[in-house]
C-alpha cells in the first residue's frame, strides 16, 4: 500500500497541453515539476493565518500585494518577473497583472487542510497575448489565470507520473502538489476547452472565455471547486482533496510577448 500524501510536500505548477498530446519523457516531466514546485513553496515559506478568511484581502491601491501573498518566479530566474500591482479600475480595487517577456505567479498557501466549495472573482483583459497557444509547448503562455492547488494523495496518481513525482520530491528541496486546476482567459480557444499542462498532467486547465469580448469589460466568475476538480481529475479521484493554495498568474516568456489583465474580488468560500 502507498500511504504517501502531499500534505507535507506541496507546490504550484504551471504550463498547459491538450489531453491528446503524447507522453513526455521522465526528464522533461521532472524539470517541469521542479519548476512548478519552487514557485509554490517559496510562497508557502511566508504564509500565515489570518482569522477565518480563506484568502487574505489585498492591500490598498498603490501598494504591492503583501504577505501571505507572495510573488514567485523560477529558481535562478534571469528573465523578469510578471508584475503585480494594486490599482483602481472603474472605481474597483483590482490586481493588475502584466507579463512582458516574463514569468511569475502571485500565490497564497493555506496552512490548514480546507475543503472549500466556491471560488469567485472578477477579471478582465486589457492586452491579450495573441501569440500564445496552450496546445503547444513553444507557445505555452497564459494571458491571465487563476489556479487552485489540491492535496491529492500520491497513491491516486497514475503509476508513471507517480514515479516521476517521487523522483522530483526526492531531489527537490521544496514540496509538490499532485493536482492543480487553473482557470484561464484565452485569445482563441473556445470557452469550455480543457487542456493538460504541456509538461505534466498534474496541472489541468479550463478555458472560461476568449476573444476581444473580454477586453475592457469585467467578467464575473463563480466556480464550484469540487465539481471542477472532479471534471478534470475524476479519472484519478472521486473525492475532493483539501485545497492547499490559490495562485494568480500570467506569463509570456515562451512567446516573448506582452499581456495585461486585472483580477478583483477574489473569494474562496466554504
Amino acid at each position: 500500500m502507498e500511504a504517501e500524501s502531499p500534505t507535507a510536500r506541496r507546490v504550484e505548477m504551471d504550463r498547459p497541453l491538450p489531453c491528446v498530446a503524447t507522453r513526455l519523457t521522465s526528464l522533461q516531466m521532472f524539470r517541469a515539476l521542479v519548476r512548478q514546485s519552487l514557485c509554490f513553496v517559496l510562497a508557502a515559506m511566508t504564509a500565515v493565518a489570518h482569522g477565518d478568511s480563506l484568502l487574505q484581502p489585498w492591500a490598498d491601491v498603490g501598494d504591492t500585494p503583501s504577505a501571505p501573498w507572495q510573488v514567485v518566479g523560477l529558481p535562478q530566474q534571469k528573465k523578469q518577473l510578471t508584475q503585480f500591482s494594486l490599482v483602481e479600475v472603474d472605481g474597483r480595487r483590482a490586481l493588475r497583472v502584466e507579463a512582458n517577456n516574463a514569468y511569475g505567479n502571485l500565490v497564497q498557501t493555506l496552512n490548514s487542510a480546507m475543503v472549500p466549495q466556491t471560488l469567485s472573482w472578477l477579471w478582465r483583459v486589457e492586452i491579450f497575448n495573441t501569440a500564445a497557444d496552450l496546445r503547444h509547448k513553444q507557445t505555452d503562455d497564459t494571458t491571465l489565470k487563476v489556479c487552485v492547488f489540491f492535496d491529492l494523495p500520491l497513491r491516486q496518481v497514475p503509476f508513471f507520473e507517480r514515479q516521476i513525482l517521487r523522483v522530483a520530491r526526492a531531489r527537490s528541496p521544496v514540496p509538490l502538489p499532485a493536482a492543480t486546476v487553473c482557470y484561464v482567459l484565452d485569445p482563441m480557444l473556445p470557452a469550455g476547452t480543457t487542456l493538460e499542462n504541456a509538461y505534466t498532467s498534474r496541472v489541468r486547465y479550463v478555458v472560461l472565455a476568449n476573444g476581444d469580448a473580454l477586453k475592457a469589460r469585467w467578467r464575473t466568475e463563480q466556480r464550484n471547486v469540487a465539481q471542477d476538480f472532479l471534471n478534470l481529475f475524476g479519472d484519478e479521484s472521486q473525492q475532493l482533496p483539501p485545497v492547499i493554495g490559490v495562485g494568480i498568474g500570467a506569463d509570456s516568456d515562451n512567446t516573448h510577448a506582452r499581456s495585461v489583465g486585472y483580477v478583483a474580488d477574489l473569494v474562496l468560500a466554504p
